[in-house]
């Protein structure tokens, strides 16, 4: 069994109780002790909520902003009208408009990685709500993408706003953040990193 995985796997595993379920202090220390890579990886959490997927008032939806951020920088789109563009620009978005951007989006463009709206101009972008609702862009009042302060929206995914979702098996999987936030901090502080 151990031949299947290559020799950096195994390395990184060693030691490691892989039947073990460890709780977030341990995990973070276990993690903090692997260098299997030349990069900063990306840490993710994979849980299993015990949820009956049979009750639809038991499926879990909502977003939090890490401390730190993802360790992505994060492309943002905000549709908006002429009287919040300069608010959105002031925020930090990359790109701007609403006509132009929906025109944009029908000829293939999909070089955002968020997309946020306006009440007002969410029938305007209708347009493309098939493509971008497709690829999980499409701006929804349930994540927090549609908002009367965009600005306030815009900053927020940009320090770091993820949305967790519970999936068809009743688990939740989303990236927190990269290895060296664990590492920069002391070890009093490192569940606190991500």
């Amino acid at each position: 069994m151990a031949n299947k995985y290559g020799k950096k796997y195994r390395a990184a595993t060693e030691g490691i109780d892989l039947k073990k379920t460890y709780s977030p202090e341990e995990a973070i220390a276990v993690l903090k002790k692997i260098q299997i890579t030349k990069f900063d990886p990306s840490v993710e959490i994979h849980m299993k909520l015990g949820i009956d997927l049979a009750k639809p008032e038991q499926n879990v939806r909502s977003t939090v902003i890490l401390p730190k951020g993802t360790g992505k920088e994060i492309k943002v789109l905000a549709f908006v009208s002429d009287k919040d563009e300069a608010k959105a620009k002031a925020a930090g978005a990359d790109f701007i408009g609403l006509e132009n951007m929906v025109e944009k989006i029908t000829k293939g463009w999909l070089g955002f990685d968020i997309a946020v709206a306006t009440p007002e101009v969410m029938p305007k972008i209708a347009k493309v709500a098939k493509i971008l609702g497709s690829r999980g862009l499409m701006p929804n009042p349930k994540v927090g993408t549609v908002s009367n302060d965009p600005a306030k929206t815009i900053e927020e995914f940009k320090k770091g706003k993820i949305e967790f979702r519970s999936d068809a098996l009743g688990g939740i999987h989303a990236g927190i953040g990269k290895l060296s936030f664990l590492r920069s901090r002391s070890n009093g502080e490192s569940s606190k990193a991500l």
